[in-house]
């Protein structure tokens, strides 16, 4: 196989790992007043579920990108997303699962479809119309999602950095999204110094943006 098939799936299953804490939280907050002799059930469920739409939507998304410029304008959005992820929002997320495995599920599956978007996007376009790739990508994301969700949520609490390589990531998946719209490759193509400097600028952009941004509102809550 190519390296690029390669690069690729090391892409989407960093994607997974970084976008995949917030699905984690979701889970955790639905299913925390189940009993725990039916949580898993509920869990497996749900994430199941969640799956199942998630591929769905992923591989629409896949056949989407084919449309001209679309594919350049998704590598927007997720330069967007990349520098969201690094921007300081101290919110709580209102899941409420309630007592029950299908209160549970349902809350599962619509916070899934709702809050995945970012995800879907970032994998459609780092597997480049790769069907093999996107189901690969998604596999990868249900023992992250299960498992994943503490050590991800220690790790960026205890190394503020790795949020910082996870948005270096996306920020890449963004700037391979773009090289590959069939608009603009040739652009990049025949320009080769111009397509690592076109990668640097916005992933050293998205990177020193987010870290001012920080700044800033760190500045404004000491007053």
């Amino acid at each position: 196989m190519e390296l690029d098939w390669f690069i690729s799936l090391g892409t989407i299953i960093g994607v997974d790992i970084i976008l995949g804490g917030d699905n984690a939280i979701v889970v955790a907050l639905a299913c925390r007043y189940l009993n725990p002799s039916i949580r898993n059930k509920a869990i497996i469920l749900g994430i199941t579920l969640a799956l199942v739409i998630r591929m769905f939507l992923t591989v629409v998304a896949v056949e989407l990108l084919e449309i001209p410029f679309l594919l350049a304008i998704g590598g927007a959005l997720l330069i967007y997303i990349a520098y969201s992820l690094l921007a300081s929002h101290q919110e709580e997320t209102a899941i409420d699962g309630g007592t029950n495995v299908w209160t549970a599920i349902k809350a599962i599956v619509i916070a899934d479809f709702v809050m995945g978007f970012d995800n879907v996007i970032a994998v459609a376009g780092a597997a480049h119309g790769d069907t093999t790739l996107v189901m690969i990508g998604l596999i990868f994301s249900v023992p992250i999602i299960i498992w994943g969700s503490k050590i991800i949520l220690k790790a960026f609490d205890r190394f503020p950095i790795i949020i910082y390589v996870g948005a270096g990531i996306l920020a890449f998946t963004a700037t391979r999204m773009i090289k590959h719209e069939q608009m603009l490759s040739p652009l990049f193509i025949h320009h080769p110094s111009f397509s690592i400097a076109f990668q640097l600028i916005v992933i050293i952009g998205v990177l020193l943006v987010g870290w001012l941004s920080n700044q800033r509102l760190q500045r404004a809550n000491l007053h």
